[in-house]
């Protein structure tokens, strides 16, 4: 049965009047009739006999009491869209039953499962602190109560136990995805620990971070084409980047025993020993590396310097192929990017007449002012061959490859680096494993690994929307997700969860993960009376 209004001329004016009906077949076909007909819709809205009519059934209905409550009964808020989507994506990457298997035999005295999962949402969500993580926990609908030394002991055993279960992934994914490991992609970046020690796993070095002043750890991972992720390594704070990149390939060879692969790195990672790791062995590896332009000669002076057409691949994107011997190189030219390098390059020299015209000889310890100069006994003039030479650089980069892949697709390959790059950098990534302040390598290591762990939830669920055509920013979609909230209340003596609303991608998200909303309104346990 339902309401509906029906509109009825008379004496030129229309009214609506408020009727019962209800739907029914007849010889398989749909049909409407009237029950009853309640009053003109104009007086029973001034008389309020429909909100009266409304309360009445509303006593028949354990839902509808409990909308009413809403607005007049205290309540608590908790946060429910973003568990409900990536607790269904954990389920589905087989992460509740590995880490039983992994936790087998031991003695937690809390769900261990539940707490690691707790810590990968954090890190999607709210990130932060283990201490901070504490106090998040309680406001998410469905996790168990989770205390700060639930948080420390996960740490510690996922550090235990990351290579078991980075292997039980691995073979899941393949076994899952049945495909082809062909493009792997390998980044490092170093996370500052806030400790003043040095230990064996922090140390000080090079600091993406620009702090320093404190110990590191360096993290590299290795991802597939489609930003999966495959493999993850924690090295001590001053291992270089080679150094990584070497430690790297030998695990992929070894501890996966995976067939061809194209390796594909930044330019960081370029080196003669990196390239002998490459391609010596059995089964060497292709490769698609980034050069260091002006520290290598030979991309100065052969490479850039030949001519030849540029074919255009992408908006904003050109690619020309050279040969250097037995080397291939391909150039790749951003036009936007030159433009806008040969405008700081004219400022830099209008700048640089300007103070020479007044004899400005301290100019030449400037290193951004040096490379155009030309310095001759007591004179200091702009050397118009370095001007030259330098524009040469002008929006472009250069990659080196073994493979026989057309350039267009080296190109293309090599740009899709940035998967890696957003799962670390802070100004990039939605995945934050800062700040780290654990005292000890072991849960500092832990911490790390949850990290992963949400980036596996990420990919999954960026995969699935893309696969839908959804376009919608990884913000804004968790600023989405966040307002899905459980309400609890009380009515009656009986226990609702009230849902929020659905707003913006929200619905998308549930589709995408394959989940279907909760109700608007659920019952729960009858609650005790005092």
């Amino acid at each position: 049965m339902f309401f509906r209004f029906k509109r009825s001329l008379q004496n030129g004016v229309t009214y609506e009047y408020l009727q019962i009906a209800e739907s029914y077949r007849k010889e398989g076909q749909p049909r409407q009739r009237v029950l009853a007909t309640l009053g003109r819709r104009d007086r029973m809205e001034a008389e309020g006999k429909i909100d009266s009519l409304v309360e009445s059934l509303a006593k028949f209905s354990q839902k509808y009491r409990a909308l009413k409550a809403l607005s007049l009964e205290a309540r608590t808020a908790k946060l429910w869209g973003p568990a409900l989507i990536f607790g269904r994506l954990w389920e589905e990457q087989g992460l509740p039953e590995i880490l039983a298997r992994l936790v087998d035999g031991r003695k937690f005295g809390f769900d261990l499962e539940r707490v690691a999962f707790a810590m990968t949402l954090q890190r999607l969500i709210a990130p932060g602190s283990d201490l901070q993580g504490s106090g998040w926990t309680p406001t998410v609908e469905g996790l168990p109560e989770i205390a700060l030394q639930h948080l420390y002991r996960t740490n510690g055993f996922l550090a235990e136990v990351r290579e078991e279960l980075e292997k039980a992934l691995f073979a899941r994914d393949r076994d899952l995805f049945s495909q082809e490991l062909d493009v792997v992609f390998l980044d490092t970046t170093s996370v500052a620990i806030y400790r003043a020690e040095e230990t064996e796993w922090r140390k000080r070095g090079y600091s993406r971070d620009h702090r320093p002043d404190l110990p590191q750890m360096v993290l590299s991972v290795a991802v597939d084409r489609n930003g999966w992720p495959v493999s993850w390594e924690v090295f001590p704070g001053n291992t270089a980047d080679p150094a990584a990149f070497e430690a790297m390939i030998a695990k992929l060879r070894t501890r996966f025993r995976i067939g061809r692969v194209v390796v594909v790195a930044d330019r960081g990672m370029m080196g003669k020993k990196s390239l002998e790791l490459l391609t010596e062995g059995k089964t060497p590896y292709d490769y698609i590396l980034g050069c260091r332009m002006r520290k290598q000669k030979e991309i100065g002076t052969e490479v850039l310097a030949r001519g030849g057409r540029y074919q255009e691949i992408a908006e904003n994107l050109k690619v020309k192929e050279v040969r250097v011997g037995d080397r291939r190189y391909i150039i790749c030219l951003n036009e936007d990017e030159q433009r806008k390098d040969e405008t700081a390059r004219a400022a830099i020299l209008d700048h640089l007449r300007e103070k020479l015209a007044g004899g400005a000889k301290s100019l030449v310890g400037n290193k951004g002012y040096a490379r155009y100069l030309r310095v001759r006994k007591d004179a200091v003039q702009i050397d118009e061959d370095k001007v030259l030479a330098e524009s040469r650089y002008d929006g472009k980069y250069v990659l080196r490859t073994n493979t026989d892949l057309p350039a267009a697709e080296v190109a293309q390959t090599y740009k899709s680096l940035w998967r890696v790059e957003r799962a670390f950098r802070e100004t990039k990534s939605t995945i934050e494993v800062r700040p780290v302040f654990h005292h000890r390598d072991d849960t500092t290591i832990g911490h790390i690994v949850a990290g992963f762990l949400a980036l596996r939830l990420e990919v999954d669920l960026q995969r699935r929307l893309d696969e839908r055509q959804v376009e919608v920013s990884w913000p804004t979609l968790m600023r989405d997700l966040s307002q899905v909230q459980a309400v609890h209340l009380q009515v009656e003596g009986r226990s609702y969860l009230r849902r929020t609303d659905l707003q913006g991608a929200a619905h998308q998200a549930f589709q995408a993960a394959g989940v279907r909303p909760p109700s608007s309104v659920t019952i729960c346990a009858r609650v005790d009376r005092a």
